[in-house]
Parts: structure tokens; C-alpha cells; sequence
């Protein structure tokens, strides 16, 4: 799955706080969305004293990459459990 439309705008803290919060709305379950959001709320608020420009860079770049991450993780074990849901119904149709 490609970034999320703005990822290449991320140049702040705070944009890249904002998108990490949209990237949380692709997430299946409320539950999900609320561990992530909680989670990119510590990680901003840990590092706000950051100042120098090429760590906050850094950082920038290694949360979106690890946001592509999660949301390719959970897109493709929906997936699989769709096929999984789909052979279950297949072979249930047969067993009569």
C-alpha cells in the first residue's frame, strides 16, 4: 500500500503528527485506531525537545515508513482473512 496523499508534504513535527493521526483512520477497529493514536501521542510528546533538523528528518521519514508498514501489515492479513472466510463458505457448501 503507497503512503497515504500528503506523506511527501510531511516536513514538520507537527504535519507528521497530523498524518500519523490520519493514517490511524485506515485502521480496521476502533481498538487499533485508539493503541496507534495513544502511541503517536507519546512518541511526538518524547520528542519535542528534539532541535537538531537532520534527526527530526530522520524521524520523520522512519514513522512514515513504519505507518506504510503497519497499514500494509493489517491490509494484507484482511486479506487473508477474507480468503480465509471465503474457502471456509466454499467448503461448507459442499459438505451437504
Amino acid at each position: 500500500m503507497p503512503p497515504l496523499p500528503g506523506a511527501e508534504l510531511v516536513r514538520t513535527p507537527v504535519h507528521l503528527y497530523r498524518y500519523l493521526l490520519r493514517c490511524c483512520k485506515q485502521l480496521p477497529t476502533r481498538a487499533m485506531q485508539q493503541h496507534y493514536q495513544h502511541a503517536i501521542r507519546q512518541g511526538y510528546n518524547s520528542h519535542t525537545d528534539e532541535d537538531d533538523p537532520e534527526r527530526i528528518q530522520l524521524i520523520i521519514q522512519r514513522a512514515i515508513s513504519d505507518a506504510d508498514w503497519i497499514l500494509d501489515k493489517v491490509s494484507i492479513a484482511l486479506a487473508v482473512f477474507k480468503l480465509i472466510l471465503i474457502d471456509q463458505s466454499d467448503n461448507s457448501m459442499w459438505k451437504d
